[in-house]
C-alpha cells in the first residue's frame, strides 16, 4: 500500500448541507453528474460513480464525519481502502478534510486527481461557487 491521500477543500454550504448531499442519492448524482446509490447507515452498501466505486459505510457522524470501505472496479478483488472525511465549519461553511488510506500503490495517483476531478470541482459548482467565482468585480451578469 502507498502514501495516503490528504486534501482540504473549503465550501460554501454548511457541514449538513456537504454531509446530506454526499449520502443521499439523488443529490450525490446531480452533485457529481453521475448515478448513484448510497446509504443513510452504517453497514450500507453504496456505489458511486456509475457504479465505478463501490463500499460501504463503516462510521457515519451526522454533519461531522463519514468513513467508508471504499473501492473502485478496476481494483483487485477484496481490495478495499478506507476513506474518512471530516466536516468542519468554517465561518459561513465548511472545511472538508479528506484521509483516504490503502489505496493500491498503482492507483494512488488516480485516485488523489480524481477527487479533485469528479467531487471537489463539481461540489463547488453544486454548492453555487463556480458562478460566484467567475464573475470579476464590475462586470455585469449575463442575461
Amino acid at each position: 500500500m502507498c502514501r495516503p491521500v490528504h486534501h482540504e477543500v473549503d465550501f460554501a454550504a454548511s457541514p449538513r448541507q456537504v454531509y446530506d448531499a454526499y449520502l443521499d442519492s439523488e443529490r450525490h448524482a446531480r452533485m457529481t453528474g453521475q448515478k448513484a446509490r448510497m446509504s443513510r447507515k452504517e453497514g450500507g452498501r453504496f456505489t458511486a460513480g456509475d457504479t465505478y466505486i463501490s463500499g460501504y459505510n463503516l462510521e457515519l457522524v451526522g454533519s461531522r464525519r463519514i468513513v467508508q470501505a471504499w473501492r473502485a472496479s478496476e481494483w483487485p478483488e477484496g481490495a478495499y481502502s478506507v476513506l474518512r472525511l471530516e466536516l468542519v465549519a468554517k465561518g459561513k461553511g465548511t472545511r472538508l478534510i479528506v484521509d483516504h488510506i490503502g489505496i493500491p500503490d498503482e492507483f494512488r495517483d488516480g485516485v488523489d486527481s480524481g477527487w479533485r476531478e469528479f467531487y471537489w470541482n463539481p461540489m463547488k459548482a453544486y454548492f453555487g461557487e463556480a458562478r460566484r467565482s467567475t464573475k470579476k468585480p464590475g462586470m455585469p451578469r449575463k442575461a
